[in-house]
C-alpha cells in the first residue's frame, strides 16, 4: 500500500497541519477521525486493514486530516463563540485549502489534470458528526458521506449555546428550516448517503432517528441503517460496518 505523509501550513487556522494518504488511484475519501483524534488514527486503529481491498485495487485514496476537538467541540471551559468561529475556521480549512490538495494529488495519481472529483467523508463517533456536516453543507465538494455512530446535535458540544456557526453544524436545528426545493437537497441526492447506528452500549441513536425523521420529510436520500442490541459504540463494529458500506459507497452505479 502506497502511503505519503504531508505537513502543511493552514491560513485559515493560522498552524501546520498534518494529513496521511494512503492508496495509490480511485475515489477520493476523507477521514474524520474520533473526539480529539489525530490524522494517524486511521492506520493506528486498523482501519488501513479494513479498506486495504479497495485501497489496493486503487478503487479510493483515503486521506487523513486532524481533529482540533480539543480547542472546540471538547474545551467546554472556553468561551463557546470562539469555540464555534474556531470549529468554523477549521470547515474552512477543509473546503478550501483540504478539498483542492486532495483534487489534485488524487488527478495527478489518476493522470487527469483538471478534473474536479468529488470527495468521501468518512468517520466515527464525533467524526461521523464532522463528516455528516461536511456532507450536508457542501455537496459541491463532497460526493457522499459515510458516518458511524455520529450524534447530530452540535448540544452535545456546546451545551445550550447557540450562535450561527452552531447552528450551521448542527443537522437537527438547520435541517427543519431548509426548504424542500432547495437546490442543496438536489446535490445531496445525487451523491450516497449512509448513516448507522447500533444499539448496543454507549451508543446513542436518538439523533440518529431525528435525522432519519427530517431526510424522510425533506426528500433526502441518505441510508440510515440501525444495527442491534449487541452492536456498541466501539471500533470492533465500526471495521465491520465500514466492510459492510463500503462496495456501496465506491460502487460507480
Amino acid at each position: 500500500m502506497e502511503v505519503q505523509y504531508f505537513k502543511q501550513w493552514s491560513e485559515a487556522l493560522g498552524r501546520d497541519m498534518e494529513t496521511k494518504v494512503y492508496g495509490h488511484g480511485g475515489k477520493p475519501m476523507l477521514f474524520i477521525p474520533c473526539q480529539d483524534g489525530r490524522f494517524f488514527d486511521f492506520e493506528n486503529f486498523g482501519m488501513t486493514d479494513t479498506w486495504a481491498p479497495w485501497i489496493d485495487e486503487g478503487k479510493v485514496m483515503v486521506f487523513t486530516v486532524d481533529t482540533i476537538d480539543k480547542e472546540t467541540w471538547s474545551n467546554k471551559e472556553g468561551d463557546p463563540a470562539w469555540r464555534s468561529a474556531r470549529h468554523e475556521q477549521w470547515m474552512t480549512y477543509i473546503f478550501d485549502e483540504l478539498v483542492p490538495f486532495i483534487r489534485k494529488t488524487v488527478n495527478k495519481a489518476n493522470g487527469k489534470r483538471s478534473a474536479k472529483p468529488k470527495v468521501l467523508a468518512f468517520g466515527c463517533s464525533l467524526g461521523a458528526t464532522h463528516a455528516l456536516n461536511l456532507f450536508l453543507r457542501r455537496p459541491d465538494l463532497f460526493g457522499g458521506v459515510l458516518a458511524l455512530s455520529g450524534i447530530y446535535d452540535a448540544s452535545y458540544g456546546f451545551d445550550g449555546y447557540m450562535d450561527d456557526m452552531v447552528y450551521l453544524n448542527s443537522p437537527v436545528h438547520f435541517l427543519p428550516n431548509l426548504p424542500e426545493n432547495h437546490p442543496t437537497i438536489k446535490q445531496i441526492n445525487q451523491g450516497k448517503g449512509i448513516i448507522c447506528v447500533g444499539l448496543g452500549a454507549w451508543e446513542q441513536p436518538e439523533t440518529t432517528c431525528r435525522v432519519d425523521e427530517l431526510f424522510q420529510q425533506k426528500g433526502i436520500r441518505i441510508w440510515v441503517d440501525y444495527w442491534g442490541y449487541d452492536v456498541n459504540h466501539d471500533w470492533p463494529w465500526w471495521h465491520k460496518q465500514a466492510a459492510y458500506f463500503a462496495p456501496f459507497l465506491l460502487d460507480e452505479a
